[in-house]
């Protein structure tokens, strides 16, 4: 394994230690599924998915490397954010730029069609992830994507029980808008679907930005 270097910087995405987990009651939903019992509509997506909350105070406290804030991901994947800036991610003839683990080999074609919960990136700082990202330091490819289509989340997974109330599963999986398990999630990260990729290599296109 890599040694990961010291960031010098904290990504947009990464969660503060003065940022705090809001301790909610979940109940069962009037529509089948969880809520809030004190639920508000912000609490919902768009999609009707429920998602984790926790306080806004960017640079409160000390940075969380290994923790995602739900909602700073969630505006990086819905508006194609560099996960490291926050600025618009880099994007080309050949799509936006993308930086993933690397799992070639994992089947045909990929990684066409691959869900992944890491926004893109713009290419200054595609080299910071490669170095400190934990889940990029040991393998890690860069793709240009011509297309990708928000589509599910990834969360805790509830189920009903007999006590009354739901139960929290000791498990974290992909969700699926419009699955009958996008009714039983609270939400952490946003995902997308990537299509129309391209192998790049990111020293040439470091040195084509600088």
């Amino acid at each position: 394994m890599k040694a990961i270097t010291r960031p010098d910087v904290v990504p947009f995405i990464a969660a503060w230690s003065g940022e705090q987990q809001l301790a909610r009651e979940v109940v069962y939903s009037g529509q089948g599924g969880i809520a809030y019992a004190d639920e508000t509509p912000e609490d919902r997506d768009q999609y009707g998915v429920l998602w984790n909350g926790r306080s806004l105070a960017r640079g409160a406290g000390r940075p969380e490397y290994g923790n995602v804030h739900p909602e700073r991901q969630r505006i990086a994947m819905q508006y194609l954010l560099c996960q490291v800036c926050g600025h618009t991610a880099d994007r080309d003839d050949r799509g936006v730029l993308w930086v993933v683990e690397d799992h070639r080999g994992e089947w045909d074609r990929w990684p066409e069609g691959l869900m992944t919960t890491h926004p893109p990136l713009c290419v200054p700082c595609a080299r910071k992830a490669v170095e400190v990202c934990p889940h990029l330091v040991d393998s890690s490819i860069a793709i240009r994507v011509i297309g990708s289509e928000v589509c599910g989340v990834h969360g805790r997974i509830w189920s009903s029980s007999p006590f009354g109330r739901p139960v929290r599963k000791d498990v974290k999986e992909v969700v699926t808008f419009g699955s009958p398990a996008a009714r039983w999630v609270t939400a952490g990260q946003l995902v997308r679907s990537l299509h129309g990729c391209t192998f790049v290599n990111l020293r040439y296109e470091l040195a084509q930005h600088s």
